[in-house]
């Protein structure tokens, strides 16, 4: 498996999809659908914004704005999963709705990162870097998945500090 930044980003946003898509199955384990898009979620997110992020920024492979609209289309994210995560059914209006805003807000900046953030990486930052960068991606994703940081509780925490910070 390549440890090209890029291609690692992007095979988390594809388990996003596919985890979306048992989300919306009423035959799935939408509890272990929604633990696991939890946990994915938070540490993409974390691992993101400590060590892709600010790599970008430092060799000017992206525009400030572009970095700052992706951190706050994190903490959106991050909002509605919460949201999601508080339901106590997983059936019914309130979780469709509940799970159709947080398609929305994932699928809006999947989207947009692709289209952006991540061709800044593929034009800016050269095939030995992109590796390193996946290298240091995958360790601080791991390092969250390890404290399973998709925990309502955790969530919160993340929320607040979103919160405060922007």
């Amino acid at each position: 498996m390549s440890k090209d930044v890029v291609e690692l980003i992007l095979a988390d946003h594809q388990r996003f999809e596919e985890l979306m898509r048992e989300l919306r199955n009423i035959e799935a384990d939408r509890a272990k659908s929604r633990d696991e898009l939890a946990a994915l979620l938070v540490a993409h997110a974390e691992a993101e914004e400590q060590e892709v992020y600010p790599k970008l920024r430092s060799k000017k492979a992206a525009e400030d704005e572009e970095v700052e609209h992706g951190e706050k289309e994190h903490a959106e994210i991050n909002e509605k999963l919460l949201d999601f995560l508080e339901l106590d059914e997983l059936k019914g209006d309130d979780y469709d709705e509940k799970l159709e805003d947080l398609v929305e807000v994932i699928n809006h900046h999947t989207n947009e990162e692709e289209q952006t953030l991540l061709n800044d990486a593929r034009q800016g930052v050269g095939a030995a870097e992109r590796e390193q960068l996946g290298v240091a991606f995958l360790t601080a994703r791991q390092v969250l998945l390890d404290t399973n940081c998709g925990r309502v509780e955790n969530v919160r925490l993340v929320v607040s500090k979103t919160k405060d910070r922007l």
